[in-house]
């Protein structure tokens, strides 16, 4: 049911952490990072593709940032980048650039970029700074609903100094005049004892904001989220969603009115040796429990997408998009049959998780 596709590979260098965005004419943009190896920055650039046939071909990839060389913990390297398409048409592409290694690192850079593009993704003018300090950014989400639409919200991790030690905090940035000045930081999740990262912004119908989170102890604990009533200014939370093992979550509104989220499963224990990094699963649920503050009062429907065959497994930073037609078009990084990380689409329906007349 879940047809699949090459978006780019190249055997020659490892691309990964994919995103893509659908613009008015159909065209699907996607952007990932070129490197020596999720595990060595010493080579970073991030490239942009597209599609003009829904994501069955894709163009040759072509450079977004220009190349960064060195040694990563003393010299810049770029790392993950997100794609949206904003209500006036444009692409806003974010992209983090950082010195230091490892995900709990405290020092060095942890700069955040935009590029816009008015062509669909043929050029693109940028990069422009914005004050957000972290990496993984969220895409930039513009909201469309309620008191506070129009207003651009910027989320990104990082871990704070405290008296009580490392803190790992989600925090976001507001700008209500198209980005030219910003109000932050926020804090959306941070909670001692937990590892909370790459967080996923979703507006719902009713104006709420819903912040999906990757709980990083290596543990295989569910997802984590957060609740805005106030367009991102403050958040309850967190709060446990039965998304066990969830990484890198995606969030989106279907057609259907239920919500998807795509994301790595992550079983904890020493995995496989020592890599966890083997599965794409995709979530679906509803508005009703991505409000509820409780574990048990939200339900999800879990559909696994690919599976990394590889001895040296790495996937499961996604990106996704639904055609007006109700088709989902999923984005992911993975190695299975290669030698080295290659970026694959896949296509499927609603019906695909469950049939009509479910919840």
């Amino acid at each position: 049911m879940i047809q699949k596709f090459i978006v780019s590979r190249d055997d020659r260098i490892y691309e990964a952490f994919p995103e893509v965005a659908l613009t008015a004419s159909g065209r699907l943009v996607c952007v990932f990072s070129e490197c020596t190896h999720h595990a060595d920055r010493s080579y970073t650039r991030v490239m942009v593709t597209t599609s003009d046939d829904r994501g069955r071909t894709w163009a040759p990839k072509r450079p977004l940032t220009r190349p960064l060389r060195g040694d990563p913990t003393r010299a810049p390297y770029w790392d993950c980048a997100s794609i949206a398409t904003l209500s006036d048409g444009r692409l806003a592409a974010v992209v983090s650039r950082i010195v230091g290694r490892g995900e709990g690192h405290m020092d060095g850079e942890q700069s955040n970029w935009l590029w816009f593009s008015e062509d669909e993704g043929e050029t693109w003018e940028g990069p422009h700074p914005t004050p957000v300090h972290g990496i993984v950014p969220d895409r930039l989400i513009e909201l469309r609903h309620g008191p506070y639409a129009g207003r651009w919200i910027l989320a990104a991790h990082t871990v704070l100094r405290t008296d009580e030690g490392p803190l790992w905090a989600e925090r976001c940035w507001l700008s209500d005049d198209g980005g030219h000045t910003w109000l932050g930081p926020y804090t959306i999740a941070a909670e001692s004892g937990l590892k909370l990262c790459e967080g996923s912004v979703l507006e719902l119908p009713g104006g709420e904001l819903v912040c999906f989170l990757r709980e990083n102890s290596g543990q295989g604990l569910d997802a984590f989220k957060a609740i805005s009533l106030d367009g991102g200014i403050t958040w309850e939370g967190p709060y446990r969603m039965p998304m066990p093992g969830c990484h890198r979550p995606i969030a989106g509104m279907l057609q259907s009115g239920h919500v998807l989220v795509t994301h790595r499963f992550m079983q904890g224990g020493q995995g496989w040796l020592g890599w966890w990094t083997q599965n794409l699963f995709a979530a679906l649920t509803d508005v009703e429990s991505c409000l509820a503050r409780s574990r048990d009062e939200a339900h999800t429907r879990i559909m696994p997408i690919d599976y990394d065959r590889s001895p040296v497994s790495d996937t499961g930073y996604s990106g996704w998009v639904q055609f007006p037609d109700g088709e989902i078009y999923v984005v992911n990084y993975i190695v299975d049959d290669a030698p080295k990380a290659y970026i694959r689409g896949y296509a499927f329906w609603e019906e695909d998780i469950v049939l009509p007349g479910g919840r």
